[in-house]
């Protein structure tokens, strides 16, 4: 069994200093989910003395991205909400903010996927929806593999080995692959409303139990991530500090690893946790 309250003791410098934020949390309406009612999830959240938590909802993928996508179609169709569920989502939020808001804070927001290449399609969600959003996270679920088609890095091991089996067996360059998108997705214009807070930094790593991955970075990607953290400190960007990680079989570790928050703090990039919570359980584990 995790010892969360042992776990719990992070590298750097929180966003919101010594108050229990959960800053990565999903809901009701997400495809891949349980379907507990978020409401519950965040009587849990008031339960264990949460002070506030972000509403994070998968935002629609581009339209144009299907035909660019290679893998499992059920991955693809429960990976985020459908545009006309978005609406839904926001009322969603704001029911919860009128009934919960004398308890917890609750900000609302999405998690919003970086595809290369798609970057006006993700400037144009966020221009339309970031002015009624109050927090938005921005993470890499999709990089491009067999075939130059994309796959989805957290669906499960076989969708993994099928879209980047020619790289499992040089983890420097798929790893440095990954980084590299990262790097990217912080130097990318998405408008007035780009997220601030990079979702799951090193996500990459979900599988490394299974494939036999090294837990340390070589020098090469050391120094990407490093490069990375020196642009989103310049940016006033923030790191999510998921703790998923930790209940992945496959992991066993948050995201990002120890080694980057010492990194991370040293340059001066802060963090704020968060639970990546789609469930009741989900919320109980880690903040119990």
């Amino acid at each position: 069994m995790i010892n969360m309250k042992a776990e719990r003791q992070f590298i750097g410098n929180s966003t919101y200093r010594s108050r229990l934020v959960d800053g990565h949390f999903h809901t009701e309406l997400c495809p891949h989910g349980s379907g507990d009612r978020t409401a519950l999830m965040i009587e849990k959240a008031i339960e264990l003395r949460i002070e506030k938590v972000c509403l994070t909802e998968h935002a629609p993928l581009p339209k144009a991205f299907e035909a660019e996508y290679g893998g499992d179609k059920i991955a693809y169709d429960t990976a985020s909400l459908k545009l006309n569920q978005v609406d839904s989502y926001l009322e969603l939020g704001r029911e919860l903010q009128r009934a919960y808001g004398t308890h917890i804070d609750i900000s609302l927001g999405f998690e919003v996927d970086y595809i290369p290449g798609f970057e006006s399609d993700i400037q144009d969600f966020l221009d339309r929806y970031g002015p009624l959003t109050d927090d938005n996270i921005l993470s890499v679920h999709f990089m491009d593999g067999v075939g130059g088609k994309y796959y989805c890095v957290d669906y499960n091991t076989e969708e993994f080995e099928k879209g980047f089996g020619p790289w499992i067996s040089n983890q420097s360059e798929l790893y440095y692959k990954y980084f590299s998108i990262i790097r990217q997705a912080v130097r990318a214009d998405l408008g007035a409303y780009t997220p601030k807070r990079i979702g799951h930094f090193d996500l990459i790593k979900k599988y490394q139990h299974h494939f036999g991955f090294e837990h340390h970075l070589d020098k090469r990607n050391a120094q990407l991530v490093s490069d990375i953290l020196h642009i989103m400190r310049v940016q006033g960007r923030e790191l999510d500090y998921n703790m998923s990680g930790f209940f992945k079989p496959d992991c066993g570790e948050m995201y990002p690893s120890r080694f980057i928050q010492g990194i991370a703090a040293i340059i001066g990039v802060p963090f704020v946790l968060g639970s990546d919570a789609h469930s009741v359980a989900d919320v109980a584990k880690v903040w119990d």
